[in-house]
């Protein structure tokens, strides 16, 4: 990385981030077509929804017939990380006019996020909006057409749990989950993992007493309320 912020330095340093988005990408589409989706359903939801976790569940969802309301607050909670880290992202766009500031919020997800945060440390801390923008739709592009072949995949996998596709979401969070424990340095590592023990035991207590979609939004809200009293606790 450099400190080039060209679109095609953009481009060029997002190809790492494209190489997971492949995998996953694939994935999902091979799941969703076992699933009864078709190829233009698949790409229209990579396009539409973009979020490889928000995705898994609301197929998986929906392939159980879970209600409107159910998906739609799970994928929102899911998602919603997005606002934080767009929210840390934007104070770089000030000079940028609104539209802009929406197209690179719309088109932000973990792993850009990440790129860009890492790109300051050779910028002195500027971002310019051709080079966000630039890796953001390669990102984007990647994705959507990844998505497609494993749904073109699909025809030919008539189960995909037999090649363990089903844990690629799984996957996905744990490796999530373990990027941000080593990179959020503004919160003890402690008082992290203890968050992740809670959630743990509730899901683990949960899945004997509690629909699996309630214990997700439950998990969650709890999960949320714990980590936050901790941290505040512990100032």
């Amino acid at each position: 990385m450099t400190d080039d912020l060209s679109p095609r330095a953009g481009v060029m340093e997002a190809v790492p981030t494209a190489f997971g988005y492949i995998g996953v990408g694939i994935a999902f589409g091979i799941i969703a077509k076992a699933n009864g989706f078709s190829l233009l359903e698949i790409l229209l939801l990579s396009m539409v929804t973009y979020g490889g976790s928000a995705q898994f569940i609301m197929v998986s969802m929906m392939a159980v017939h879970a209600s409107l309301l159910a998906i739609l607050l799970s994928v929102f909670l899911v998602n919603s990380r997005m606002i934080l880290m767009s929210t840390v992202v934007a104070p770089y766009f000030k000079s940028e006019s609104m539209m802009r500031n929406i197209v690179i919020g719309s088109l932000i997800t973990d792993e850009t996020f990440a790129l860009g945060m890492n790109k300051l440390n050779y910028t002195d801390h500027t971002l310019r909006f051709g080079w966000y923008n630039a890796a953001n739709l390669f990102a984007y592009l990647i994705w959507a057409v990844a998505t497609v072949v494993g749904g073109a995949l699909g025809t030919l996998i008539v189960d995909p749990q037999k090649f363990g596709m089903d844990f690629a979401i799984v996957a996905m969070f744990i490796g999530l989950l373990y990027l941000q424990v080593i990179a959020d340095k503004t919160i003890r590592l402690t008082i992290q993992l203890a968050v992740i023990g809670f959630v743990i035991v509730i899901m683990v207590v949960g899945l004997i007493f509690i629909p699996k979609n309630a214990l997700l939004l439950l998990a969650a809200i709890l999960g949320c309320s714990f980590g936050v009293v901790l941290k505040h606790g512990a100032r």
